[in-house]
């Protein structure tokens, strides 16, 4: 989950003149982020065969 820090540091970040929707995509894009850092970290991830194994049932 993104905190109310991490928020406002990255909106200090951005510039001046942005669309709300782009702040959103901004903010969305910083918890996903932190969400994939959190599952590596904890091994939340798969191999390279896993994913294509995965992706091949996507694409039938």
């Amino acid at each position: 989950m993104i905190t109310k820090t991490q928020i406002i540091n990255s909106l200090d970040k951005l510039p001046e003149n942005l669309t709300i929707d782009q702040i959103v995509d901004h903010l969305i894009f910083i918890e996903k982020v932190q969400k994939g850092l959190a599952d590596s970290e904890s091994g939340r991830i798969n191999t390279v065969e896993e994913a294509k194994i995965k992706l091949n049932k996507w694409l039938k």
